[in-house]
């Protein structure tokens, strides 16, 4: 295993740990027994919990993001939010896992940064998305956002077709396009 692909399993690992068990439950040989490695390799990698912490949750945006369509250049109004529908499914231990964060930063200030870097990194996906399709209202892309956010974590907690919710997102975006 070279450093790259060992740093990626430690992440992979976090995220599993803390999707299964809170942020209670992340310690250095939770996620060594999760990466099937020592646990020394993971503080020699991550120096300290709250850097882990942070790493994962940048990972774990981006794998989002990734695996979502909100990246795409050609997207269309009609795949609109197509790859948001299905994150719970697909993702659903790094969407478990960064709403375990968000709600812990209401807790621990030191994770608020982290938060608003989720919302940050995902609102300014959604409004370049949209910029693209054509749609420059600011107001719009926070309702979108907040909206496919709230789908998301309904998916993780009771699962059930969001379609109706999605054609309806799609409906005002072509309006506004």
């Amino acid at each position: 295993m070279n450093d790259a692909s060992g740093r990626t399993a430690l992440l992979h690992a976090t995220i599993v740990v803390v999707a299964s068990g809170g942020l209670r439950a992340l310690t250095y040989r939770a996620v060594a027994a999760e990466a099937g490695v020592s646990h020394g390799l993971v503080r020699h990698h991550f120096g300290s919990r709250d850097q882990l912490i942070a790493e994962a949750m940048e990972f774990a945006i981006d794998e989002s993001l990734r695996g979502s369509n909100m990246l795409e250049s050609g997207l269309t109004v009609d795949s609109f939010a197509a790859g948001i529908e299905s994150l719970a499914d697909r993702d659903s231990e790094i969407q478990s896992f960064q709403y375990e964060l968000l709600l812990e930063s209401r807790r621990r200030p030191e994770l608020r940064a982290l938060a608003e870097r989720h919302y940050r990194a995902y609102h300014e996906a959604i409004t370049r998305q949209l910029a693209r399709l054509g749609v420059e209202d600011p107001e719009l892309a926070e309702l979108i956002w907040f909206a496919l956010d709230g789908i998301v974590f309904k998916q993780l907690v009771l699962p059930e077709d969001a379609g109706a919710a999605l054609r309806r997102i799609r409906a005002l975006v072509a309006a506004a396009a």
